[in-house]
């Protein structure tokens, strides 16, 4: 047993795109409201490469809030999620899950939209919604069919706003769409018509409300004016639900609101009318009854008839033709197992326009297959290319006659010796399903039958039918009629209506009156008649001029649109229809003289003109007319009765003898007659034998042609269609690599490192502005090898080996380098590594180090400093440092204790201070001395104390030189000479 659908109580949203479908989904997705869960889940199926993974999730996850997926087998749906068609799969939503499976149509052929669509529409019934987005052919079409039929709701792209309007225009075509939209504005849509249909349901109408009875007339007041086709006598359940569901998409409470929006707009007459027409059907529907009637009732329909007669079916309501084909085969089969030849002929009506093409087509997708055993497939059924349908085998199709037919209104078939009306009753009221089993039986032959549906039966006509088969629901016609007379055929006729001359576009209804009698009267007068008759090529009288009656006669029978052959009196039809037919092939007049014709008991001649109308001036007769035209001949006494006296023997020969020439010359007319239009058939017969056969030729040769043609279109239109998807997801992700690739620009720009991307092959890939210094680099260096470019480098020659070491062992490098301009860089090599841990080639970085360097220097020399001035501090001797031009600058403890001066006062003193007058040129030629030689050899000398004292003391002397080598200070140590 198969396991129970999933009842969810929240809708599924099918959504199908071809190319030009991703813009359309995201703005789709845009466009909720943001911050709010709609309540729905949302599977998406797009043509996809098969051999190219699908961005599809990262790109629509960047529009939503909700959760998106790509779909894995069996994966259960949740509301206020998104769900995505993997590459190279097919999707079918069973039992409240997504079932993926191998595409079974090759690539070109495959319909994965249709596939979701059917599957989500048998599934969840009301609850399932498709919407179709932008692509080329027709794919989502028997999808949104299967939607509707199961009482769901379809949305729409406007072809307007799609890249490509192919999918689009195909689902509108159906006529089934409830909205057609922009993308941007659907999902508002969506979410008010959900609200609407399953949460605030609008109230249920009854038929029991007379407000509701009177509303419902109006409704079908409507219908009926704009369509043609009267619902009144449909079951009012039926009606209600349909109703009920037009309410919903409009999000309309009231009957009579609904009433007025019907009134307001004439479109939603046409889509309520569509919503009506019950389309559900499938090939040998309901098996125990197809057997049975196979077994044992269609050999019946054979018992009796001679070699060559005909056997007529009427499958009545036969929607896309599945029904009447499964009937059509069995007769088939019947024929093949007969040694006499029999002429099948199925004629197969709907109501539906659009059914009936799809019946004519006789092409069905390939899930038929469950329903047909594989002999009837492979024998009646030709698989399309692709293997996504198959088509009727054209022996079958011959036998079928479709056309669209109300049975309610329109004439029946006549001569039937089996009918199908199967599931169309059960929406009709007691009132008409009555009315059509007395039209059933009037259509039936003596013993003919009548195949109903399960849930169908004859009804209190037992009078009129015999059961057959109580079970399968067959019937016999019966041959003696006891009951009530029957309804007359009339009554489900439409009252006929005036019919005017037709004229050329521009003539009002007024003028066309008018010219009929202008045209009779100017004809007339060419003529001198004074009686005449304006009839139409069938022999329907338009217009009579003159008193009639000696020449016509109402014809017995309902009265309707007069006929001429039908109203002519004895002896005047035949010359007549010689006349017309004469006057229509030769377009002149036509004249018979002397014609006979018996009025109040006795002959009259009369002189017969049928002349063809030409039209005036001003209006060209769109159908040929005839001016019939009767006066009487100059002779009557021929026809007058004898007053001589004769001999009764004599009288009666003689009486006798003109009657039989009469009679003679009469039949010999009529046998010119028969034989000029017998050779006249015979030629046109052949005639159109010859066109038909050479029309068949060309048409099979065309065929053949066309369905090349149609495969080639189909696999390029696939295929373009998967290309145009990858393009344009390709083409997002370029605006996103060209975003991340402007960002990274701008941030190593930003950070001023000289940055260099090179290959396995150290040829250049990238380089920032700042390693242009560094490297001479420009533009069109990027490919060129590492090699052949000259770099700024002091000392550094190793760099490209260091590069290929790091290429080897994957270990980055570090060292410290130096430019021509005396900058100094720390270099870095480092692996280039990929998101997939790849390595392609190494970076360099040089981040520039030279205020560092010299702060580090500085900071040496502060430290070499500080430990000598500590040492300084220490020693007992005189120790004092001091610029070139004399200013101390430094002054120990011990030249403090040798010359009694603080260290704040030496450090305001120069040290031309502290010299006796006769050693202050000296002084100038040591330091000269000392600036050649950077140091002196210990000297006596004298120096002066704070108190005036000479003291003669030891000085050794040293240059302090600075960054570049120069003398810019003078150290001092002095001791004291004991005496």
């Amino acid at each position: 047993m198969p396991a129970k659908s999933r009842s969810f109580d929240f809708p599924i949203v099918g959504i199908g795109a071809s190319a030009g479908g991703l813009a359309a989904i995201e703005a789709f997705f845009s466009g909720m409201a943001p911050g709010v869960d709609p309540g729905m889940a949302f599977v998406l199926v797009q043509h996809l490469d098969p051999d190219h993974k699908s961005l599809l999730t990262e790109l629509i996850q960047r529009r939503t809030r909700m959760q998106v997926s790509e779909v894995t087998d069996g994966m259960v749906v949740q509301a206020n999620r998104v769900y995505i068609i993997p590459p190279n799969r097919d999707m079918a939503f069973l039992n409240g899950t997504l079932q993926l499976l191998e595409p079974a149509a090759p690539r070109g052929h495959r319909l994965p939209i249709d596939f979701l669509f059917s599957s989500l529409a048998l599934d969840q019934h009301q609850r399932a919604i498709g919407i179709v987005l932008s692509g080329t052919g027709s794919d989502g079409t028997q999808g949104v069919r299967a939607i509707k039929n199961e009482g769901g709701m379809v949305m729409v792209q406007t072809p307007g706003s799609s890249e490509f309007d192919g999918m689009p225009q195909s689902a509108l075509a159906t006529g089934l769409v409830d909205y057609e939209l922009p993308p941007a504005e659907m999902a508002a849509q969506l979410v008010a018509y959900t609200a609407h249909a399953f949460g605030q349901l609008p109230h249920h109408i009854s038929a029991t409300e007379p407000l509701s009875e009177n509303a419902m007339r109006k409704i079908f007041v409507l219908l009926r004016t704009q369509t043609g086709h009267d619902f009144s006598q449909y079951k009012p359940s039926t009606i209600f639900r349909r109703i009920e569901r037009r309410m919903a998409v409009h999000q309309i409470d009231g009957i009579d609101g609904y009433v007025k929006y019907l009134q307001q707009t004439p479109l939603e007459v046409q889509a309520l009318f569509n919503d009506l027409l019950i389309g559900v059907t499938n090939f040998f529907r309901d098996p125990e009854a197809f057997v049975t009637l196979e077994e044992k009732l269609i050999p019946k329909l054979f018992e009796g008839k001679p070699a060559g007669a005909a056997v007529r079916v009427w499958c009545t309501g036969c929607s896309t033709g599945e029904e009447a084909y499964s009937i059509a085969i069995l007769m088939q089969e019947r024929l093949e197992s007969l040694r006499a030849s029999y002429k099948v002929q199925v004629f197969a009506t709907d109501i539906d326009s659009r059914a009936i093409a799809v019946a004519r087509a006789g092409v069905y997708p390939a899930s038929i297959a469950d329903d047909i055993t594989p002999e009837r497939l492979a024998r009646f059924f030709t698989v399309e290319p692709g293997g996504s349908a198959y088509r009727v085998h054209k022996g079958i199709r011959d036998l079928l006659v479709f056309s669209e037919q109300d049975v309610i209104k329109d004439p029946p078939f006549s001569k039937l010796d089996l009918i199908s009306c199967r599931n169309l009753m059960i929406y009709l009221n007691a009132e008409l399903q009555k009315k059509l089993i007395s039209l059933f039986h009037y259509a039936l032959q003596p013993g003919g039958i009548l195949f109903l549906g399960t849930s169908e039966t004859a009804g209190e006509q037992g009078d009129l039918f015999t059961v057959l088969e109580r079970k399968a629901k067959i019937y016999q016609r019966k041959e003696d009629f006891q009951g009530e007379q029957r309804a007359a055929l009339g009554r489900f006729l439409p009252p006929l209506v005036e019919r005017d001359l037709t004229l050329v576009a521009g003539k009002t209804a007024l003028s066309s009156k008018l010219s009929l009698r202008e045209l009779t009267e100017q004809t007339l007068l060419q003529q001198v008649s004074a009686v005449a008759a304006l009839v139409n090529g069938n022999g329907d009288i338009l217009y009579l001029h003159g008193r009639t009656g000696m020449y016509l006669e109402p014809a017995p029978g309902a009265a309707g649109i007069n006929n001429i052959l039908k109203m002519a009196r004895e002896g005047l039809r035949r010359d007549l229809t010689v006349a017309l037919h004469k006057a229509a092939s030769g377009r002149s007049t036509v004249r018979a003289l002397g014609v006979r014709v018996r009025t109040n008991g006795h002959f009259t001649l009369v002189n017969l003109s049928v002349c063809p109308v030409v039209g005036g001036p001003d209006g060209a007769l769109e159908s040929p007319l005839f001016l019939v035209m009767l006066d009487k001949a100059a002779d009557t006494k021929a026809a007058a009765p004898r007053t001589l006296p004769v001999p009764a023997t004599l009288a009666s020969g003689s009486e006798a003898n003109a009657q039989i020439a009469e009679l003679n010359e009469e039949l010999q007319a009529k046998e010119e007659y028969l034989r000029a239009t017998n050779e006249e058939l015979e030629t046109t017969n052949e005639e159109l034998k010859s066109s038909n056969e050479e029309m068949q030729s060309v048409n099979e040769e065309l065929q053949s042609t066309n369905e090349e043609l149609e495969t080639s279109k189909e696999e390029m239109q696939s295929i373009n269609e998967e290309l145009s998807t990858v393009n344009t997801e390709l083409q997002t992700k370029v605006v996103d690599l060209s975003r991340a690739n402007n960002d990274m620009n701008n941030l190593l720009a930003g950070t001023g490192i000289a940055t260099v991307f090179v290959d396995h092959s150290l040829r250049i890939m990238r380089f920032t502005p700042a390693a242009s210094g560094i490297i001479n680099l420009i533009l069109s260096d990027v490919g060129r090898p590492a090699a052949h470019i000259v770099n700024n480098l002091v000392g550094y020659t190793t760099l490209l080996v260091d590069v290929q070491a790091v290429l080897k062992t994957l270990v980055p490098k570090e060292a410290e380098v130096q430019t021509t301009d005396g900058k100094s860089y720390t270099l870095r090599i480092l692996p280039y590594r990929t998101l997939d841990n790849v390595i392609e080639g190494a970076v360099i970085t040089f981040v520039e180090v030279t205020e560092v360097k010299r702060s580090r220097d500085a900071l040496k020399k502060a430290n070499a400093l500080l430990r000598l001035a500590v040492v300084v501090r220490d020693a007992s001797d005189a120790i004092t440092v001091q610029a070139l031009d004399g200013r101390t600058i430094a002054w120990n403890p011990g030249a403090e204790r040798l010359y009694g001066w603080t260290e704040a006062e030496a450090l305001r003193m120069n040290v031309r201070t502290r010299l006796p007058q006769a050693l202050q040129d000296m002084a100038l030629a040591q330091i000269h001395q000392l600036s050649v030689a950077q140091t002196l050899a210990p000297y006596q000398t004298q120096r002066l104390t704070k108190d005036g004292r000479v003291l003669d003391v030891m000085l050794t002397a040293t240059a302090l030189l600075d960054e570049a080598g120069q003398m810019d200070a003078i150290a001092t140590t002095e001791r004291l000479i004991h005496s």
